[in-house]
């Protein structure tokens, strides 16, 4: 990436550099400040920007998240203070919720989505968060977007037809995938597949065109919908075709070390994080979907009892115990991951400041199943973080209005999500 310089050369300098100034191009050196910095603005506009969504199951207990007062002059719960370094760099919201959704852990497919019409029996879901996002910076890297570890419900992730999208679940397979070169052998097979790929799609296309004028009007919506996903795959295949004569990025951490097991999820956890800081890292993608699965107590010492009964907790204080122990686990995974991103620099800024970070749930109280009063806690992306924003938690503000307001960050245009009514301005 071109970083713009903040020195200046005077004309003295040049005329002491004669002839061999001639040869020179155009430097930032040698513009004047006032341009020097409208360019530096112009180039600040067209650094990276980016998502991560992660989706932890089970909810959070509220007691040990939120804060007391809002703003930035809060005490730190007992999560808050393991991310205690980022204060001002994160905001958490309360009183935030999908209006409709019923209280229930069927609700997980839907947290991206903020569907206004929730239906747990037959859910026709509407396009998730990063997809949108994906379309706006999908195509500026090798990999529009990346959805990695299966969760157990469905996908988080969906498309405009509501078809739910694949996650990876093999962390060695994404590190092989972004950073591995194959041999020639390989590159020609994978070239020739690409192009069988883009041939299979063609007859495809026609074939449903000649089939949809003998159809019903529920079935040509139901070709429709396939033949959405047909030019969203031709879409893919046309960017893999871009980037697989390109070299692969190097990447600071060796296969070996993905390869090696985790101890316990703790370490698997980390292991997924790693991954999308690498990925963001070397700009391989700009749009994550990661979704932690409920963990279990072996190879933890201080967990006695499983994540869900723990979570399930009736208001018993050992078992509320508990549960914050695994939460804390989560908080201290993310506390790591936000240290990557504000120690990594990208031209002027640190990838945090590039990389807006949603870390939250589908529950609020998973011992309730409750659907609202979320646990959302959004870092990093260059937004005038408030520490603390709440709202009623009778009546919540529908967290598509944080997602309107992560697309407009991100470059989207747009003033409608999922079931918004409005953008959140409380951070800027």
């Amino acid at each position: 990436m071109h970083i713009l310089n903040r020195r200046t050369l005077d004309r003295r300098t040049m005329l002491r550099a004669g002839a061999v100034a001639i040869g020179l191009p155009l430097l930032d050196a040698m513009l004047p400040a006032a341009y020097g910095r409208a360019a530096r603005a112009a180039a600040s506009a067209l650094e990276p920007r980016r998502m991560v969504l992660i989706h932890r199951p089970l909810g959070t207990y509220h007691p040990y998240l939120v804060p007391a007062s809002t703003g930035l002059l809060y005490e730190a719960t007992r999560f808050l203070s393991k991310i205690e370094r980022h204060r001002g760099r994160f905001t958490v919201f309360s009183g935030m919720g999908h209006p409709g959704y019923p209280n229930s852990h069927g609700t997980e497919p839907a947290i991206f989505t903020g569907t206004s019409e929730f239906n747990e029996r037959d859910l026709h879901n509407t396009i998730s968060l990063d997809q949108v996002a994906a379309r706006q910076v999908g195509m500026r890297t090798r990999f529009p977007y990346l959805l990695l570890n299966k969760v157990w419900s469905q996908s988080l992730s969906w498309n405009d037809k509501g078809v739910p999208l694949p996650h990876e679940g093999d962390p060695v397979a994404v590190f092989r995938r972004m950073f591995v070169e194959g041999t020639p052998d390989e590159v020609r097979r994978e070239m020739k597949r690409l192009e069988q790929g883009q041939s299979i799609l063609d007859d495809l296309r026609g074939q449903l065109k000649s089939l949809g004028a003998d159809l019903g009007a529920a079935d040509r919506r139901r070709i429709e919908v396939l033949a959405g996903s047909i030019r969203e795959a031709e879409t893919q295949l046309q960017q893999e075709r871009s980037w697989s004569s390109k070299p692969k990025p190097q990447p600071a951490v060796p296969l070996a070390e993905i390869q090696k097991p985790a101890e316990n999820w703790i370490g698997g956890q980390d292991k997924w994080l790693a991954l999308v800081h690498l990925a963001i890292q070397t700009d391989s993608t700009r749009v994550i979907v990661l979704g932690f699965n409920e963990h279990g107590q072996g190879g933890v010492p201080d967990l006695a009892i499983a994540h869900h009964d723990a979570s399930h907790h009736g208001k018993d204080p050992s078992k509320i115990e508990q549960l914050a122990r695994y939460e804390e686990h989560d908080f201290q995974s993310l506390a790591g991951f936000l240290d990557k991103l504000a120690d990594g620099r990208e031209g002027e800024s640190t990838l945090l400041d590039r990389t807006q970070v949603l870390f939250t749930s589908n529950l609020g109280d998973a011992s309730a199943h409750s659907s609202s009063n979320l646990p959302v806690l959004l870092a990093g992306g260059g937004y005038k973080h408030q520490g603390h924003v709440a709202f009623s938690t009778e009546k919540n503000k529908p967290l598509s209005n944080l997602y309107v307001r992560m697309l407009e960050q991100l470059g989207v245009e747009t003033d409608r999500f999922g079931s918004s009514n409005g953008t959140v301005t409380e951070i800027g």
